[in-house]
């Protein structure tokens, strides 16, 4: 006798699909901040007395390289791989952290990529489940 365990799928596991996809689209962005940062650093203006630590070079390698990372991680949840639920959460959470360090060089942009990020912690943390591969 064979049993067949079947998983139930809901509607929720789009919830998964938006949190890779935002993942992936959110690294793009990372990555032409960071470029833009980078080689182009005089698109941005410093403000004084504001969180930024480093100077606007330092901050655009960090977006580049936390881009990279946050798209690769969300392909990896988009295709159900579990362990891309637990790095992508930890790589969520540090984007949003950047984020906060980055407010005073774009504050709209940043609180846009904040309220996102937290949309994708929501995604991956209450629903990650239902996507995983079997």
């Amino acid at each position: 006798m064979t049993y067949h365990h079947t998983r139930q799928v809901t509607g929720w596991v789009g919830w998964i699909w938006f949190g890779g996809m935002m993942m992936v689209l959110s690294g793009l962005f990372n990555i032409i901040t960071g470029l833009t940062a980078v080689f182009a650093n005089r698109v941005y203006v410093q403000t004084p007395n504001r969180l930024l630590l480093f100077d606007v070079s330092t901050w655009g390698w960090v977006h580049l390289v936390l881009g990279v990372l946050v798209l690769a991680t969300g392909i990896a949840v988009s295709v159900g791989q579990t362990w891309a639920r637990v790095v992508g959460i930890v790589l969520v959470m540090l984007n949003a952290l950047t984020q906060l360090t980055w407010i005073a060089v774009n504050p709209w942009w940043s609180l846009a990529v904040i309220a996102v990020d937290v949309l994708v912690l929501y995604a991956l943390i209450v629903h990650g489940r239902e996507a995983k591969l079997d």
